[in-house]
C-alpha cells in the first residue's frame, strides 16, 4: 500500500465513511482492469458497469469539477459547462496530484475539495467499485454512500 492508499484509507475510517478500500497487485487504472483485479480477487464475475470513473476537469479559475460516471459512458464535457456555467476543460494528470492529492488512474470519488457531479445512472447498482487512491487500488462503496460524502449534485451528465 502506498502513500495515496494509506491517506483514503484513513480519510475513510475518520470520517467513519461506510466503503471498503481494496488494493492489488495489478493495476485498476482501466475500467477493464479494474473488473480483472476484482474478478480475481472474488473469484466470480463482476460487471463493467458496477464501476465509475472519475473524470477531473478544471475551470479557467483553476476550480476544480469532478465528473462520476458509470464505466461504460464517458462524460459529455459541453453539458457539464453550461451545468457549472463556466468554461471547462480535462485536468492534466499534474493539476489533478495538485487539486486531489491523488494521482491519475488513482483518484477517488471523494476526500478532497471539489464540485462533485454525479451522473443520474451511477445510482442504478447498490454498489459501485471508484478509484481508491493509486492505480492498484479500488473504493467500493454504495453510490448513496458516495453522494452523502462528497455532496455530488446528481445530474445528467453522460453522453
Amino acid at each position: 500500500m502506498d502513500q495515496y492508499e494509506s491517506r483514503l484509507k484513513e480519510y475513510i475510517e475518520n470520517n467513519e465513511i461506510k466503503a471498503e478500500h481494496l488494493h492489488f497487485e495489478q493495476s485498476c487504472h482501466s475500467v477493464e482492469d479494474a473488473a480483472k483485479a476484482v474478478d480475481n480477487l472474488f473469484g466470480k464475475g463482476v460487471d463493467q458497469k458496477e464501476f465509475v470513473k472519475n473524470i477531473c476537469l478544471v475551470d479557467a479559475e483553476g476550480n476544480l469539477i469532478v465528473a462520476i460516471v458509470k464505466g461504460e459512458y464517458r462524460v459529455d464535457i459541453k453539458r457539464v459547462s453550461e451545468l457549472v456555467g463556466k468554461k471547462i476543460k480535462i485536468a492534466t494528470p499534474e493539476e489533478i496530484l495538485e487539486k486531489t492529492g491523488y494521482p491519475c488512474g488513482g483518484t477517488p470519488s471523494f476526500g478532497y475539495q471539489a464540485t462533485f457531479l454525479i451522473d443520474e445512472r451511477v445510482f442504478e447498482k447498490e454498489v459501485v467499485y471508484s478509484g481508491g487512491g493509486s492505480q492498484n487500488s479500488l473504493v467500493k462503496i454504495s453510490p448513496l454512500e458516495m453522494q452523502k460524502t462528497n455532496k455530488g449534485k446528481i445530474v445528467k451528465i453522460r453522453k
